[in-house]
């Protein structure tokens, strides 16, 4: 197969662009395209061959559904069910369109292939005006996760989509850099209560002032237990890993610098805070050193956090260790990403008493 890619204004789209992608979409093929948070790999949710196709272009794993992707939150009342609509229209209100996948009961609609069995089905609609207009012109629901390799770094531009996809999709869309950086927040509705699956750029602390009745999912921070089926992407997997094992380090300032600076001389890589890079000059290669922002910046971290992941694949390492990063607000998705990416590989230095 070959992949084409076409470049879009992300401000101002072409349509005449787009039509040629939703030309692929509405015979059966898949197309990346740029949302504000990363690249998804999108094809027809009402067409299960499709998807089932994203299953193995990605090489995903059958039991990790699919986001579906809709052009306003209002045509969720087309493929799913919601017994506390008010709710629901909150979240609307506040969130969308915008980062947040809202998980409902599903109608006969939606595929089997993009729930792969569950009778829930994820549901966002995304702002990127790219997405947003594709969506649109279809005229159809888009079923997409990222558009990278099974358990690869998502891709936040469309060189990253490049890396993993050429030759096994049909198209990609380049509309440069994604905003966000990490996938968006997944929920699921309790009664009156809202259940955190995935945390992302809408946070625990936002929806707290949507309702006191958040719950977050222990899976967020912890391993899923065996057999559970996953409600969400991204609970059960190890995802978003660069090739060469990632181990996160805990403790005090001075000996994580002192540690980073015996792996750095060992030949490691070492993902860390912008305020770091000062302290490992002299003490290995530099080009081994990065930094995915500084230390309070949280929305720079998420940014760049899968862009320097990438990065260190094409040094051909054996390990990297990387920061330990804060878990209020936008950090707990930040924290979130990376214990999946280490597998909860996580080294604690002793603390300062």
């Amino acid at each position: 197969m070959r992949t084409r890619v076409l470049k879009l204004d992300p401000n101002l789209p072409d349509d005449s662009v787009l039509r040629q992608a939703v030309e692929v979409i509405l015979r059966g093929g898949l197309v990346a395209f740029p949302t504000e948070t990363v690249y998804g790999l999108g094809a027809n949710a009402l067409n299960g061959e499709a998807c089932a196709r994203i299953f193995d272009a990605k090489g995903r794993p059958h039991d990790n559904p699919l986001i579906v992707h809709l052009a306003d939150p209002s045509d969720y009342t087309k493929y799913a069910e919601c017994a506390n609509t008010a709710l629901f229209e909150e979240i609307a209100r506040r969130f969308m369109p915008g980062p947040i996948t809202v998980i409902l009961p599903k109608k006969k609609e939606i595929p089997d292939e993009v729930t792969v069995g569950l009778q829930t089905v994820a549901l966002r609609c995304p702002s990127h005006k790219i997405a947003h207009r594709l969506i649109e012109l279809a005229g159809v629901p888009i079923a997409a996760p990222s558009a990278n390799l099974s358990g690869k770094p998502s891709p936040t531009t469309a060189e990253h989509v490049i890396e993993d996809m050429d030759g096994r999709i049909d198209l990609i869309l380049d509309g440069g850099e994604s905003a966000v950086g990490v996938e968006s927040t997944v929920i699921s509705l309790k009664g009156d209560s809202i259940h955190l699956l995935r945390p992302g750029f809408v946070t625990a602390e936002d929806l707290f002032t949507i309702t006191p009745k958040v719950m977050i999912d222990p899976a967020v921070l912890s391993q899923l237990e065996k057999g559970v089926k996953p409600e969400s992407p991204g609970m059960k997997y190890r995802h978003y890993a660069p090739s060469a094992l990632l181990t996160m380090v805990c403790g005090s300032e001075e000996k994580v610098i002192s540690f980073f600076r015996e792996k750095l001389q060992c030949g490691c890589g070492i993902l860390c805070f912008e305020e770091d890079i000062p302290h490992l000059k002299g003490f290995g290669d530099p080009a081994r050193v990065i930094a995915f922002g500084k230390r309070a910046d949280l929305s720079s971290q998420a940014h760049l956090l899968f862009a320097a992941l990438r990065r260190f694949d094409k040094m051909n390492l054996e390990h990297i260790y990387a920061r330990h990063t804060a878990e209020n607000d936008l950090g707990l998705a930040i924290s979130n990403r990376l214990l999946r990416a280490c597998a909860f590989d996580i080294l604690e230095l002793e603390r300062e008493p």
